[in-house]
């Protein structure tokens, strides 16, 4: 990728909410010094803002905070005598923690970022032909995957966000569409679950790609022994990137 898609894919990850508290604390100090760079988030801002049409504002409960500092509070407590027999449940938290904050609505715009691929079906003619981007999640957890594409050249890249791997697992790309027949291809397994990998997909056409959607499934080491996904999958499909 060019430096500008580069920037313009940490610009929309920035946005989406999919960055690590590390890498966002690092995008922040950066675009105070790269005009590029803080133009590209300015962009992606502009155009996700139509999303939160699709909300409607609320105001929390008065003791919705108090509420949760007593949860937050509990659960900390809790977790020190968990810790004191060696059992400690520290993701659970972490992902209820995630939920509470969807849950206030106050963070309405974010979350309406993350159900871009849900509500993308509602937005009128692509305003791209070349640039895509896909966010694979279930329900309202975190998004595991993003992939980008270029239906140009094909060029994909898939960065893990949130995926964690088991051990003895690995990950494993799938395409579906009409055009491909009833079962979903293997576009491959994932390198990583924590670097970003990259594929060429210049056998497929780009409308089909435009059109397709896309999968990743938990499979043994290896890839799935059937063909066919066989674990735990997310799903995406591509919305435009606009420039």
């Amino acid at each position: 990728m060019t430096d500008r898609e580069d920037i313009d894919m940490l610009a929309a990850e920035y946005v989406l909410g999919t960055l690590d508290p590390d890498m966002r604390r690092l995008v922040d100090e950066r675009r105070t010094n790269e005009a590029e760079l803080n133009a590209a988030i300015a962009d992606w801002e502009k155009r996700l803002s139509p999303l939160n049409a699709h909300y409607r504002d609320e105001m929390p409960s008065r003791d919705l905070f108090p509420g949760i500092r007593a949860r937050i509070e509990g659960a900390r407590i809790e977790r020190e005598r968990v810790q004191a027999d060696n059992i400690v449940e520290i993701d659970l938290l972490k992902r209820k923690l995630a939920r509470w904050r969807i849950g206030t609505f106050a963070t309405g715009a974010l979350a309406a970022s993350l159900m871009v691929a849900v509500l993308v079906s509602d937005f009128a003619a692509p305003v791209s032909d070349r640039q895509f981007v896909a966010v694979f999640h279930r329900d309202d957890t975190q998004p595991a995957f993003v992939m980008s594409i270029d239906l140009e050249t094909r060029a994909v890249i898939i960065r893990p966000v949130s995926a964690t791997l088991p051990e003895g697992k690995t990950y494993q790309l799938w395409i579906a569409s009409d055009q491909l027949g009833p079962a979903p291809k293997s576009l491959g397994l994932l390198e990583s679950a924590s670097a970003p990998t990259t594929r060429s997909l210049g056998e497929f056409d780009p409308a089909l790609l435009r059109n397709a959607t896309f999968g990743i499934s938990l499979e043994p080491e290896g890839g799935s022994p059937t063909g066919r996904p066989t674990g735990p999958a997310v799903h995406g499909r591509l919305i435009p990137v606009e420039h």
